[in-house]
């Protein structure tokens, strides 16, 4: 009886992560194309989803590495046009 109960719940909490975060996600993919924070939604989606799908969570990690990586880019144009302004006031 206790076993049936304790897999009752693990599916049950399957059920709501994945329903709560699929809708989440799904919400954040329609803003792509319509008005709202779909950068900051999607993210949200597949973090709820990745308590529960390791491919969620493998998703969640490309997509950190590739904001930190478009971040690093737009710190590194900053130096440069930072550089580039600095040696053109000193001629």
């Amino acid at each position: 009886m206790h076993a049936a109960l304790h897999l009752t719940y693990k599916v049950a909490r399957r059920i709501a992560i994945g329903v709560t975060g699929g809708t989440i996600l799904l919400l954040g993919v329609v803003m792509l194309v319509t008005p709202g924070p779909a950068l900051l939604v999607i993210p949200i989606g597949l973090a709820i989803l990745g308590l529960e799908f390791a491919w969620a969570r493998l998703w969640l990690k490309r997509i950190r590495r590739r904001i930190s990586a478009g971040f690093a880019n737009n710190r590194g144009r900053d130096a440069e046009r930072y550089r580039s302004k600095a040696d053109a006031t000193d001629e």
